[in-house]
């Protein structure tokens, strides 16, 4: 309760502060000043707390429209933006795991090619059966 006091207090002083609004009306013209009317009848309005403009709340609305419209675009180019780098990622762990398989087969294929230098008689047949298919393998999985 004790802190109510201070803003109830603020509101009542910038209630009281607030200049007078006079209204003139003369000669059938209505116009609104801070100070008497020289010529015609003055009548003194209430301070116009909380009143705005016609016009102001569209503004405002428009505004904070916008804003929000801005706001969701914002959103949702960083959720494409995301989802852009997710899929580049994934590509890229697809590309280096395509390569190791290439190197993989290269080795296997240079191993085989090895064995039939080396190896000779029946053994050798084998190793060049094996170094045939080390070959087709990596020409399938790695054409270039």
């Amino acid at each position: 309760m004790m802190r109510l006091f201070p803003l109830l207090a603020a509101c009542l002083l910038t209630n009281a502060l607030a200049d007078p609004v006079y209204k003139c009306t003369q000669d059938g013209r209505t116009s609104y000043s801070d100070r008497p009317c020289a010529h015609g009848k003055p009548v003194e309005l209430p301070p116009a707390v909380g009143i705005r403009p016609d016009g102001a709340e569209s503004v405002t609305t428009r505004d904070a429209r916008t804003l929000l419209e801005l706001e969701k675009l914002r959103i949702a180019r960083e959720k494409e933006q995301a989802r852009v780098d997710k899929a580049d990622a994934r590509q890229a762990r697809a590309a280096g795991a395509h390569r190791k398989q290439c190197a993989r087969l290269n080795l296997r294929k240079r191993w085989a090619e090895d064995d039939v230098a080396r190896l000779a008689g029946r053994a050798k047949v084998a190793a060049q059966r094996r170094a045939q298919r080390a070959t087709e393998a990596l020409a399938v999985e790695c054409p270039a």
